[in-house]
């Protein structure tokens, strides 16, 4: 019967550590210890940075760029009037921090734009960034204020 007394672990669960650089005798190569031979690779000390083609061109560089990354892009977060008619009720003001806090919208680099899709019964008052004609035109009639913040 097994008691602490004569515990031992399973047979290949213990393996002895593998000791290189120690001599042709110790069954683990003898000057080459699994490096191979000679080259960057093989030297004390090597870290080769990743994508490093040993000198010859990477190929990021050799394929050819294409397009145009605009760095003054504004980047807004878009919601439509059909989304502020589900979520809101008759008289509430939507500013982009409570959207925030619902979780409707995700953290907008440049701001909040709302669009004109949709339909709108309700009065509410929108702080917003930007709005586009049809959206303005929708919270207008249904007798609410659009305010560009």
């Amino acid at each position: 019967m097994p008691g602490l007394d004569n515990l031992s672990p399973s047979p290949g669960a213990k393996k002895r550590r593998k000791r290189v650089g120690r001599g042709y005798s110790s069954g683990r190569g003898g000057h080459e210890t699994g490096r191979g031979t000679k080259g960057q690779g093989s030297r004390a000390g090597v870290t080769v940075r990743r994508g490093f083609e040993g000198g010859q061109t990477p190929i990021w560089m050799r394929f050819p760029k294409r397009g145009f990354k605009n760095p003054g892009r504004v980047e807004y977060a878009v919601l439509n009037v059909a989304e502020l008619e589900r979520r809101y009720e008759e008289g509430d003001t939507v500013t982009l921090e409570d959207l925030m806090r619902r979780r409707v919208v995700d953290d907008p680099k440049d701001g909040l734009k709302i669009l004109g899709q949709g339909e709108l019964r309700k009065a509410l008052t929108v702080k917003a960034h930007r709005f586009s004609k049809t959206a303005m035109e929708k919270i207008a009639a249904a007798g609410g204020t659009a305010e560009e913040v």
